[in-house]
């Protein structure tokens, strides 16, 4: 239901939600349908958990099958946690995805609203639905409401997503996959980058990481440097200039804490 995580920007991973639907190029190399895949063949309750959530393309390539799997039990998850600890929702979905109905998104958000020692980071590529619903929820200053851009052509969510009420939205540039050239930064407060990886991964040039980095900077956003990729992204590692970039947004708590 939960586990610590190997994310760099996060500490642990909360999925109270499984399965999702492909919307846009960044989703080609799933990582998550790539790994829904995997556990949906496990015997315990896990397997059921992600059964039928993802499926094989023609091509071989794991993808959502759009099925999605809302559970109620991991609710309290994050209630059990005692200590504070960052935590991303859903890296194994998305909590806006259309199947999710707005009853079980307000019983994610009581569970955040009800633990603020968390700091809670949900991540959308349909900030519209976000937008939309923004009114039915509660946004607590622990939750940290962010979206995806892998390509200029989709600058709209940025703009969508700088109409949400939350005291930090941040963007995922991941997996970054053209240059992002005069990026509409006003309203955002955390900006993370990284390059592809695992099978078919696509290449990222390092002089889009850096042109980012350089808004950034210019504008006073946090700016987060995740890794490059590729087919071994160990190897790859994550190092920028001869350094990492961890930057957090402001009066944040310690990401990566030890939990």
């Amino acid at each position: 239901m939960a586990q610590n995580s190997s994310i760099e920007w996060t500490d642990s991973t909360w999925n109270p939600v499984a399965g999702c639907t492909a919307v846009s190029p960044g989703c080609l190399n799933c990582y998550a349908a790539r790994m829904a895949l995997r556990l949906q063949t496990m015997s315990n309750g896990t397997g059921q958990k992600y059964r039928g959530t993802a499926r094989r393309a023609r091509d071989g390539r794991p993808v959502f099958s759009g099925k999605i799997y809302l559970d109620f039990d991991a609710l309290d998850v994050p209630r059990r946690w005692r200590l504070p600890r960052t935590i991303f929702v859903n890296s194994m979905s998305d909590l806006f995805h259309e199947g999710v109905p707005l009853s079980f998104i307000r019983d994610v958000f009581k569970v955040m609203e009800d633990c603020p020692r968390h700091v809670f980071q949900i991540l959308t590529k349909r900030p519209e639905r976000t937008l939309e619903l923004a009114d039915e929820l509660p946004w607590p200053d622990n939750v940290w409401m962010g979206t995806s851009v892998e390509s200029r052509d989709y600058y709209e969510r940025i703009r969508v997503l700088r109409r949400v009420p939350a005291k930090v939205r941040f963007l995922s540039c991941e997996p970054l996959l053209g240059p992002l050239a005069r990026i509409p930064l006003k309203g955002i407060h955390w900006v993370i980058v990284g390059g592809e990886s695992g099978p078919g991964s696509r290449p990222m040039q390092g002089s889009w990481v850096l042109d980012i980095k350089g808004q950034c900077e210019t504008k006073g956003v946090p700016f987060f440097f995740k890794q490059w990729g590729g087919t071994n992204k160990k190897q790859s590692g994550r190092t920028l200039l001869g350094q990492t970039w961890d930057d957090l947004p402001a009066d944040s708590v310690n990401v990566k804490a030890t939990i």
